[in-house]
């Protein structure tokens, strides 16, 4: 075979765990746990937005992801993690830099950016919306810092897009964005049990884990041997139960000669 020539095709592909998550997930730290735990199944990251990760997900192109909830739970089965603090996004020479937190009845007379990829359920945004919507997150940010406006976004999505001339406060009245392991239902692989295990933190030996909730196999199981001196006198053969209920042999006896539980005595 020539350097220029293809391996044949082997007849099953290798294993292999594909892991979507979106912008604000740091799923390093789950990632090195898989890589310690199994290292014949090589994890593949997928960045997507939070729009697109369940279409990837529903179509087969990744085998779990780190989503934003709300998802379809007639369709995905879901785990949801943690619930992000909601911030506003602001110059750091801006008033609110100044205050601990912030309420939307504080950015009532404020500009208030509401990207097209927002992630937050608003009802109403707070504040006054600006002229026309941002595309992308990144773009508010951008706009952000040309003192154009505020922006209000999950904390992680705040320190993704961080920058030095920008500051960030919570805004305690405000909906707040939750984060959840997701994946298809008719989907539960092996590789996604292993994978809700690294998640929540099951050790290698966790009873909850798939390779270790199995049952032993029959030759593993310890066989039961004799019971030693100290343990209940095997029975003897042709011991049992006597006719009127009670056990033959007894303390004190050897086989059934002088017994009760012998044979009957004979009438003289």
């Amino acid at each position: 075979m020539t350097g220029s020539e293809a391996p044949p095709p082997s007849p099953q592909a290798a294993p292999s765990f594909r892991l979507a998550y979106v912008p604000g997930v740091t799923p390093a730290k789950w990632v090195r746990i898989w890589n310690e735990r199994f290292p014949d199944v090589p994890l593949t990251l997928h960045s997507v937005t939070a729009a697109e990760a369940p279409d990837l997900l529903r179509d087969g192109d990744a085998d779990a992801g780190f989503v934003r909830l709300p998802v379809d739970r007639t369709f995905f089965s879901a785990i949801p993690l943690y619930t992000e603090t909601t911030v506003v996004v602001a110059p750091k020479d801006h008033v609110i830099a100044a205050v601990d937190e912030v309420s939307a009845e504080d950015l009532a007379d404020e500009v208030v950016l509401h990207p097209l990829d927002d992630v937050l359920d608003w009802e109403r945004p707070p504040g006054e919306p600006a002229f026309e919507r941002p595309a992308t997150t990144a773009d508010a940010v951008e706009l952000v810092a040309a003192n154009i406006g505020l922006l209000v976004v999950p904390q992680s999505l705040a320190r993704l897009h961080h920058r030095k001339d920008l500051t960030y406060r919570p805004l305690v009245d405000a909906p707040q964005s939750g984060i959840a392991l997701c994946w298809p239902q008719e989907a539960t692989t092996d590789l996604v049990e292993d994978f809700i295990g690294v998640v929540r933190g099951r050790t290698v030996n966790s009873t909850r884990g798939r390779t270790t909730s199995q049952t032993p196999a029959a030759q593993d199981q310890p066989k039961r041997g004799r019971p030693d001196s100290g343990g209940a006198p095997r029975r003897q053969p042709g011991t049992g139960r006597g006719r009127h209920g009670g056990t033959t042999g007894g303390k004190g006896s050897k086989g059934s000669k002088g017994s009760k539980g012998g044979k009957p005595r004979r009438r003289s």
